[in-house]
């Protein structure tokens, strides 16, 4: 079924009413959105019913403590000269208007531009120099003209992305360097306990 795509509204004093449920409270937003969408809310139980999958003896239940609060009037408009319904209107005793909204709400929108200071800094592709500084403070073995080659080549991108910090990069491969390294030693270590189990 169709659903309004109006706004609806919850006020306070419905909100934080104690003697309603919180399904009740719900029915109250869908009938303000009725009543914004359309000016006031015909909608039958049935609808409601269907709307949110539940009995009519619930939305009774809940129209009824509605009514019983003080927050909605029901009227039944009568077949002339019968007793039978021909439909029902539904009003809101206090209606939340968009202008209650803000009334109580000190909302300042600034400007959304961001000051020179604020703007994320953009990337600047490292001199081999830099990187080299970076290398000795690193104390690393990393060999600063391959580095920015091998960059410079992919222009520097990391897989599908843009390189977003070039000292981070440098930690990586420096990383990646001890592992040689170490994998390095480990392999002549044991090539040399090879070489010393043939002598014995």
């Amino acid at each position: 079924m169709n659903k309004p795509h109006y706004y609806a509204v919850i006020p306070a004093d419905v909100r934080y009413a104690k003697g309603i449920t919180p399904n009740a409270k719900l029915l109250y937003a869908e009938i303000t959105a009725l009543c914004n969408m359309n000016g006031k809310c015909t909608a039958s139980t049935q609808y409601f019913c269907s709307l949110y999958e539940v009995s009519r003896v619930s939305i009774q239940k809940w129209l009824k403590s509605l009514e019983d609060n003080n927050h909605i009037k029901r009227v039944n408009i009568y077949k002339q000269g019968s007793k039978e319904i021909l439909s029902r209107v539904i009003t809101l005793v206090n209606t939340p208007s968009k202008e209650k909204l803000t009334d109580n709400t000190n909302i300042n929108i600034t400007n959304t531009n961001l000051t020179d200071s604020n703007k994320k800094a953009l990337f600047k592709k490292p001199t081999i120099d830099e990187v080299k500084n970076y290398c000795i403070l690193r104390n690393n073995n990393i060999d600063p003209e391959a580095f920015v080659d091998f960059y410079e080549s992919k222009n520097f991108m990391i897989g599908k992305n843009k390189m977003k910090d070039w000292k981070a990069c440098v930690r990586t491969w420096e990383r990646r360097d001890d592992k040689k390294q170490t994998m390095s030693k480990l392999d002549s270590q044991l090539s040399q306990y090879e070489q010393a189990k043939k002598l014995l």
